[in-house]
């Protein structure tokens, strides 16, 4: 599973890499659908943005969250995507 974090308008910091690829590995136990992630970081004016672009098994996820935090937008990225996830499995599993 490779992870990519951009920044837009925002210079990635160490610590919080690290952080979107500590969340993003919670993702590995579903790693058997993901193919690639891309991470997006960007800021607008007051809003931290976190958006994700999951390449998965026959299709694409996109997600995105908004906070005042960057930190809580991806951790409200990662709850998301992780609900996103879960409901393609069941969809691929019923096909």
């Amino acid at each position: 599973m490779q992870i990519n974090i951009q920044g837009v308008g925002i210079k990635i910091t160490e610590a919080l890499n690290d952080f979107v690829i500590d969340k993003f590995k919670k993702l590995e136990r579903k790693a058997d659908l993901i193919n690639s992630i891309t991470v997006t970081l960007a800021v607008n004016k007051l809003d931290q943005i976190a958006k994700a672009d999951i390449a998965v098994n026959g299709g694409n996820i996109h997600a995105e969250a908004t906070d005042e935090s960057m930190y809580s937008a991806v951790d409200a990225l990662i709850d998301k995507v992780d609900r996103q996830i879960v409901k393609y499995k069941e969809k691929v599993k019923n096909d």
